[in-house]
């Protein structure tokens, strides 16, 4: 139950992004809700009476959060050019397939379900590429989609290297650098005042109760079953994107969103 619900917080969370990201520049959106989710994390690490981790673990958020801003400014830019359903798929199979790709650097083995995972993943996003548009304007929003799931699988792999209980601590400090970063720049280039507030206050708790339910998701049964169900947040997306906005896919492109949504959850499973 909590690994569809954090599925259904990201799901939901990227879809009113993408809306925010519509009325007002990514830039001011993240810079306006990050530090909300410092706040929150931070309230829930404290209700949860979680230790705080080694300097270590926390540099290593603190790495995660600089990365992570990247990415989060990529994928807010591309939901904003949509398609949203591409986008997104898009972005989640790749988020999968990096972490896969830097423990095989490591040492680590790929069974034939997680090499069946990346090459679907590679082929899903490869026909989500083919968004109907004019010249490379038309293909903007999923190119950055995919560079956003690059950065986004980066981001896991940083987190991945604090080991020590607390782990909503090291989200702090990855959100606290992010917002060091990001505020001030929104201050100079674009302004906080959004033109949207109701909507970008609504996209702000998708990414924070995501984390949460994943958490407890993983703790309850396990982080295989948890991957497995968070994974499937594109599809959601992707429905919301079809039914509100009506938004069209080619059919090479409704292949593409299964088979990607198909080989991030082998690669969750491997």
């Amino acid at each position: 139950m909590w690994g569809l619900m954090s599925a259904g917080a990201y799901g939901v969370g990227d879809f009113l992004s993408g809306l925010a990201s519509r009325r007002d520049p990514a830039l001011r959106v993240v810079a306006l809700t990050h530090p909300l989710s410092v706040l929150a994390l931070a309230f829930l690490a404290v209700l949860l009476d979680q230790p705080v981790p080694p300097a270590s673990d926390l540099w290593w958020g603190t790495a995660a959060g600089v990365v992570g801003l990247g990415a989060v400014l990529a994928f807010y830019r591309a939901l904003a050019l949509g398609p949203m359903g591409t986008v997104s798929v898009g972005a989640g199979a790749l988020s999968a397939l990096v972490p896969v790709a830097f423990g095989l650097l490591a040492g680590e083995r790929l069974g034939v379900l997680g090499w069946a995972g990346a090459g679907a993943a590679l082929l899903g996003c490869s026909l989500l590429s083919l968004t109907p548009g004019r010249g490379a304007q038309g293909a903007q929003g999923p190119a950055l989609g995919l560079l956003a799931g690059l950065g986004f699988g980066l981001f896991f792999v940083l987190l991945g290297q604090a080991q020590a209980p607390g782990v909503l601590w090291t989200l702090v400090a990855a959100r606290v650098a992010s917002s060091l970063v990001v505020v001030p720049l929104a201050m100079r280039l674009v302004g906080l005042r959004p033109q949207a507030p109701g909507l970008t206050l609504a996209s702000a708790p998708g990414d924070t109760l995501g984390n949460l339910f994943y958490l407890l998701s993983a703790q309850g049964g396990g982080l295989a079953l948890a991957g497995l169900l968070t994974s499937l947040y594109p599809a959601l997306t992707t429905l919301l994107a079809v039914a509100l906005l009506r938004e069209r896919l080619r059919p090479a492109q409704w292949l593409g969103v299964g088979i990607a949504l198909a080989g991030a959850v082998m690669l969750s499973r491997r």
